[in-house]
């Protein structure tokens, strides 16, 4: 494709199928577009509330967040505590209902009170979308998977969205956090066969030497020795959630976002608003310089992400 962008649509429920094609559906939902060779990928959140991990994936996914906001209420807030510690930019869509300086005052404090807003208008929408393009990301390839299933003829398929890098037909991979070694048979951008993927474009990706069963989500396409692997891992809190009633320091236990993984972890050392210590309850890869987000799963009032941690160099 001449270009491509992965956008997690938040905030209001079922808008994305507005703006694209379903495909792929699970705790997220897919929906996709090509117009004049623009690849688009919409990502929702479409089990939260109730999994508060559907939100971060569709987040972690994106090159763009489009929040729409026809309500303000719970739902809204938790939301937006965290988009507002990703660094990925955010459009805002307005309801009828929602006016701006209203949204403003709600939003106060946080990156979303700057955020460019919008009445929501999908034929508006979609034309913006169309001029979004993921941002560079040079070195080695990154492809961060979410889904896989067996192809009779081909073998196993992974659905995922290519973060750094080229990805190539024929390239041999490592499949993080695992050991196993892949070849790449071949690659596709929205059903159709290309020889390379770039950042941002959402591939399907034919593996061999693994089968379907062998593959989650969370796991990593990258060369060997690219991405760091471990289960203890010294951090600094890099943003805290401004709303979340606790702190990230020792002895708290909640689940921790690395990437696509979605992990236990307990804090083993360090108070809070310094660097700590991070314990998971599985070998995670690391990409190096990337953040990670420590959700509270059991957080009473507020919200259930307590912030972003960057881990320190080994």
């Amino acid at each position: 494709m001449a270009s491509a962008v992965t956008v997690a649509v938040v905030g209001a429920r079922d808008q994305a199928k507005e703006l694209g094609r379903k495909g792929t559906s699970s705790d997220i939902t897919l929906y996709n577009a090509v117009r004049d060779g623009h690849a688009v990928t919409l990502i929702e959140p479409s089990q939260f509330p109730e999994k508060f991990g559907s939100l971060l994936f569709a987040l972690a996914m994106a090159d763009r967040i489009l929040f729409i906001v026809d309500a303000l209420g719970r739902e809204v807030a938790e939301t937006a505590a965290a988009v507002d510690l990703f660094d990925t930019p955010v459009d805002l869509a307005l309801g009828p209902s929602v006016g701006e300086a209203e949204l403003r005052r709600a939003f106060k404090g946080t990156r979303l009170e700057t955020a460019p807003a919008a009445p929501l208008d999908y034929p508006k929408l979609r034309a913006a979308i169309d001029g979004w393009a993921a941002p560079p990301s040079p070195g080695e390839v990154v492809v961060r998977l979410d889904h896989a299933f067996p192809v009779k003829g081909v073998g196993a398929v992974a659905l995922g969205v290519v973060r750094r890098g080229t990805l190539k037909a024929h390239d041999k991979l490592r499949l993080y956090p695992t050991e196993k070694v892949v070849e790449v048979r071949s690659v596709q951008v929205h059903d159709v066969d290309v020889a390379s993927a770039a950042v941002g474009e959402r591939v399907g990706v034919a593996l061999k030497g693994i089968e379907a069963d062998e593959i989650a989500r969370g796991q990593t396409l990258a060369p060997e020795g690219s991405l760091r692997v471990g289960t203890e891992f010294a951090a600094v809190v890099d943003k805290p959630c401004r709303y979340y009633k606790g702190t990230i320091s020792e002895g708290l236990v909640g689940n921790l976002l690395v990437g696509l993984q979605f992990v236990p972890v307990q804090v083993t050392h360090g108070a809070g608003g310094g660097p700590v210590t991070v314990v998971t309850d599985r070998p995670v890869a690391l990409v190096p310089g990337e953040p990670s987000y420590f959700a509270d799963l059991s957080a009473g009032p507020g919200p259930r992400i307590a912030g972003r941690l960057r881990f320190e160099a080994p």
